[in-house]
């Protein structure tokens, strides 16, 4: 009985160091990331600081399951979904939860 309960003592100790190094090691990125959940607002670029931005398009993705993405979140598809031919600014909004649905966009201001 001592045997069994040791070695299960042991598996449960292993299984449990697994799980702290999967949580509390990742890739380093250049912004916050949640391991449960993300959500945030990023500057991408800034251009010309302090001039009048009037025009806003976005564009946006999706993701499910960290399997499937859908979506065109280039500066290009925001800029022509804000009819928008001067980029002066652009920002990024991201929304993860725990990997199984992911929201992310790109909101581009210029002339």
């Amino acid at each position: 009985m001592n045997v069994l309960l040791s070695k299960m003592n042991k598996m449960l100790s292993a299984l449990v160091s697994i799980c702290l190094i999967v949580i509390l090691t990742g890739c380093a990125t250049s912004f916050p990331v949640g391991s449960l959940y993300t959500e945030i607002a990023l500057p991408v670029n800034a251009t010309s600081a302090g001039a009048k931005s009037p025009k806003v398009g976005t564009a946006s993705c999706t993701s499910i399951l960290t399997l499937l993405a859908t979506g065109d979140c280039s500066i290009e598809a925001a800029k022509k979904n804000g009819n928008i031919s001067t980029v002066s600014h652009v920002d990024w909004d991201a929304k993860n939860i725990l990997g199984i649905y992911g929201e992310y966009k790109i909101t581009v201001y210029g002339n």
